[in-house]
C-alpha cells in the first residue's frame, strides 16, 4: 500500500512540494538505498527515460556533480545537472539543479528513524522559467507530472520495502 502524501504550495513566485512516506525498514537500509545515486533510476517512471550520464558511484558526497538525460516530453530529452550540496549521514541530503528544465530546483531528502521504521520526507523548492507562460505550463501539465513522478516513486518504494 502506498502511504505517500503529496502537497504542492505556491508562495512568493516559487513552489514547494512536500511528500512524506513511511517505510518499514531501518535507517541503515534507507540510507544505503538513497545514498546510492544509481538507485534513482529504479524509482523513476520509465516514460522519463532517465539516464545518469556522469557514471554512478556507489555513494554520494557533498560537492558531487551528477548529470542526467531526462524526457520532459515524449521524444524530447533534456540535460539535467545537479550537485549534492549537503550530506548528513543517515539524516538528510540535498541536491540542487545547476542546469536543467527548472529556473531553480532545491531538493531536500530527510530520514527519521521511528519505532516502526523510517519516515522519509522530501521537500522540493522550485521555480519554473518563462514567467506567466511557465505558470500556465505548471497549471496545464507540470503539476500533474510532479504528482505522477512522486506518486510512482512512493509506490515503487512501498512495494520494494514491503
Amino acid at each position: 500500500m502506498n502511504n505517500n502524501n503529496i502537497d504542492i504550495r505556491y508562495h512568493s513566485g516559487i513552489y514547494t512540494l512536500k511528500t512524506q512516506l513511511f517505510l518499514p525498514i531501518t535507517i541503515d537500509e534507507a540510507w544505503d538505498f538513497f545514498s546510492n545515486p544509481g538507485n534513482l533510476a529504479k524509482i523513476t517512471t520509465e516514460e522519463m527515460g532517465f539516464i545518469i550520464t556522469s557514471g554512478t558511484p556507489e555513494q554520494m558526497f557533498a560537492g558531487q556533480i551528477i548529470t542526467y538525460k531526462i524526457g520532459i516530453f515524449p521524444g524530447i530529452k533534456n540535460n539535467w545537472v545537479t550537485e549534492i550540496t549537503q550530506v548528513k549521514e543517515k539524516a538528510f541530503f540535498i541536491d540542487e539543479q545547476r542546469f536543467g528544465p527548472y529556473k531553480m530546483w532545491h531538493h531536500e531528502h530527510h530520514f527519521k528513524q521511528t519505532e516502526q521504521g523510517v519516515l522519509m520526507t522530501d521537500r522540493v523548492t522550485f521555480k519554473i522559467p518563462f514567467g506567466v507562460f511557465g505558470r500556465l505550463a505548471y497549471l496545464i501539465f507540470i503539476k500533474r507530472k510532479l504528482y505522477q513522478i512522486f506518486s510512482f516513486r512512493g509506490q515503487m518504494l512501498s512495494d520494494f520495502f514491503k
